[in-house]
C-alpha cells in the first residue's frame, strides 16, 4: 500500500505550522515513510496526493472547546464547510478531493486527518507556542501508532 503523510500549514505563523512540524518529526524518526510538507490551498494539494492509496493529513485547528495541544482524528466528511478550521487554505480538503475524483484522478482510498488544537495562528514567528510545542513528540508518535506505519 502506497502511503503519504502530508503536513499542512504555514511555518511562519507560529502554531499554524504545527502540522508541518509534526510531519517533519515523523520523517526524522521514520525515514522510510513518504512525508511531504505543504502550505498550498485545497486544490494544489491534489498535486501531492494523486496516486497514493493511503493519505494521512496533519493540520491545525481552532475550536471553542479544545486546549492547545489536543488533537483529533477526523475524516474528510468532517471537514465539509468546516468554518472553524484555522488554516488559511483557500478551499476545504473535502471539496478539493471531490473535484479530484470528478476529474478522474486516482485519489487515496483511505484518508485520515489529524487536527491539532492550536493557540496562535496569527503571530509571525517560526516555531509553535510552548503549549503546542511540548505536545508535538507525543502527537507524532500517536499518529504513527494509530496508523500502524
Amino acid at each position: 500500500m502506497k502511503a503519504l503523510i502530508l503536513g499542512l500549514g504555514n511555518p511562519i505563523l507560529t502554531d499554524d505550522g504545527a502540522g508541518i512540524t509534526i510531519a517533519q518529526m515523523i520523517k526524522e524518526r521514520h525515514p522510510h515513510l513518504q512525508v511531504i510538507e505543504a502550505s498550498e490551498d485545497g486544490l494544489a494539494i491534489l498535486d501531492h496526493v494523486v496516486g497514493y492509496d493511503k493519505l494521512i493529513i496533519i493540520d491545525s485547528i481552532r475550536t471553542e472547546k479544545g486546549r492547545p495541544g489536543d488533537f483529533y482524528k477526523l475524516n474528510p466528511e468532517d471537514l465539509k464547510s468546516a468554518a472553524d478550521l484555522s488554516s488559511s487554505h483557500g478551499m476545504d480538503i473535502a471539496t478539493a478531493f471531490e473535484i479530484g475524483r470528478g476529474l478522474g484522478y486516482k485519489m487515496p482510498g483511505y484518508i485520515s486527518i489529524y487536527a491539532v488544537e492550536i493557540k496562535d495562528n496569527t503571530t509571525f514567528g517560526e516555531g509553535c507556542t510552548e503549549e503546542v510545542e511540548e505536545r508535538i513528540p507525543f502527537i507524532a508518535q500517536e499518529i504513527v501508532t494509530e496508523e500502524k506505519l
